[in-house]
């Protein structure tokens, strides 16, 4: 069983590509591929939702972007994440922790 973009809950893909990003710059492709490997191939990002989310990341200031090329030698935008989007996934990362923890303890007591 996995997850598609659209069935993961809102605010879960802005920090899953913070958090992919804080390794380094990347291309959308390594992207996708960083989630769907990390996630033990739990979590499919599909492009229809990746590209809308790293230029909304962009317009909030968390992520930069210039071109390059990639490792099969193609012209490819590379994202990196600003300081105040070092700042937010921090915030997100400490949110998403007391989520998890409130869930487990709800879902330990059944």
């Amino acid at each position: 069983m996995g997850f598609r973009s659209a069935e993961l809950l809102p605010g879960t893909l802005d920090l899953l590509i913070l958090h992919t990003l804080e390794a380094g710059p990347a291309h959308g492709y390594a992207i996708m591929e960083a989630i769907w490997s990390r996630s033990g191939e739990l979590f499919r990002v599909e492009e229809g939702a990746l590209y809308p989310a790293l230029h909304r990341l962009q317009l909030k200031g968390w992520l930069e972007s210039e071109w390059g090329m990639s490792e099969a030698n193609r012209k490819a935008k590379y994202y990196q994440l600003t300081r105040e989007g070092r700042k937010q996934l921090a915030k997100e990362r400490a949110g998403w922790t007391q989520i998890a923890l409130g869930m487990g303890r709800v879902l330990g007591e059944c």
